[in-house]
């Protein structure tokens, strides 16, 4: 027993003085320290005053277009059999399928369609000019492609709102659903506006949150408005045409520049359409007494470039480029231009400017209508 008593005591000193040791002669090895960074959420809590709301003012308007353009219905030319070339047909480049995971490319480009061949060397992928009265093509390239056009759907979203004959006095209240719709505007919720003024946002400053506020308070809803939004569409004859919101912040509002010109056409018939998107300025009162100005976003107007704008729209979005659509009187009858997927605000004004300035010289033959030139499948 004791001698059992004396290995037990012997092996456990063996193994504290060798603990060291193995310690000692061990491989070093150095800890990383994993730092995790916690982002602060804070939440600023608001209380809404409903009576310091005061309506929006507009401060001032350049435009002012007093004389009605006549609706001019489509019609389809017979295609000639064995026709010649017009000098300004578009020449066709094999396509390249789209590849929708590129971030801040928009579709058009994927597409390639900025490669198309182009007389006026404009910068815009897809372009369109039209003359309202015979309804006949002037200029056009990939005017048949469907795309993405952004805030362009806001000129659906006023036609379907008037079409509907609702109180444009009636009171509109901006709401968390509008603020959550689009986070970054200077429309806070709270704001109550009467819904002339909201629509005024919309299409003269591009406001996404009034945009989204007239399609929610049509009757039935924002899935009654997109509903109508397709069959307004249709009735018009913009077949290749789709929407799915009022603002036009999501790819799938789709149309082809032809589908535009028509929707242009029909738009224009609208006074209080034309009155409102060429307006130059206007000034908001938050709920909390904050003086808003807001500009047009057509340059042509906001800056005075002395065009005779009759009405107008533009769009902005990372699938659909710098978008515009304007009828404007040139060379004394009212012409149709639709841009899209242009590079940038300042190449989407200086190649509207380079049609009007092709115009005015007197050099733009008539192309010939509806012909095979654009025969690439919709995105």
């Amino acid at each position: 027993m004791k001698h059992t008593f004396k290995l037990a005591m012997a092996s456990a000193l063996a193994l504290f003085v060798s603990a060291p040791v193995a310690a000692k002669n061990a491989p070093k090895t150095t800890a990383k320290a994993e730092v995790v960074e916690k982002k602060k959420s804070t939440k600023i809590a608001t209380k809404e005053d409903s009576k310091s709301n005061k309506k929006l003012v507009v401060a001032k308007s350049e435009t002012k277009l007093t004389h009605l353009v006549k609706f001019a219905p489509v019609k389809r030319a017979p295609v000639a059999k064995a026709a010649a070339k017009p000098i300004f047909h578009i020449a066709r480049i094999a396509p390249v399928a789209p590849t929708y995971s590129v971030r801040n490319v928009s579709y058009g480009r994927q597409f390639g369609l900025d490669q198309s061949y182009d007389p006026l060397d404009l910068r815009a992928s897809v372009a369109l000019v039209v003359d309202q009265n015979s309804w006949s093509t002037l200029y056009e390239k990939n005017s048949r492609t469907q795309l993405p056009i952004a805030s362009i759907t806001k000129l659906m979203t006023a036609m379907v709102t008037l079409d509907a004959r609702l109180d444009m006095d009636e009171p509109i209240t901006i709401n968390e659903e509008d603020a959550d719709h689009y986070r970054s505007s200077r429309l806070s919720a709270g704001t109550t506006l009467p819904r002339r003024d909201v629509m005024l946002l919309a299409l003269m400053s591009s406001e996404n949150r009034a945009a989204y506020a007239l399609g929610r308070t049509y009757p039935g809803g924002l899935y009654a408005f997109t509903q109508a939004m397709n069959a307004k569409a249709r009735m018009l004859g913009m077949n290749g045409a789709n929407f799915v919101d009022p603002s036009g912040l999501s790819p799938s509002n789709q149309a082809s520049a032809m589908d535009l010109a028509k929707m242009v056409n029909a738009a224009s018939q609208y006074k209080v359409i034309r009155q409102l998107s060429t307006t130059d300025s206007a000034t908001v009162y938050t709920p909390y007494g904050r003086e808003l100005v807001y500009h047009n976003s057509n340059r042509l107007i906001s800056r005075g470039m002395g065009w005779n704008i009759g009405m107008q729209k533009t769009g902005t979005l990372s699938a659909a480029g710098k978008c515009v659509v304007i009828q404007a009187f040139i060379n004394g009858s009212p012409k149709i231009i639709v841009l899209l997927d242009s590079r940038s605000a300042d190449s989407r004004v200086t190649d509207a400017v380079r049609i009007k300035n092709w115009l005015e010289s007197g050099s733009a033959p008539t192309v010939s209508k509806v012909d095979a030139v654009n025969a690439w499948p919709s995105l």
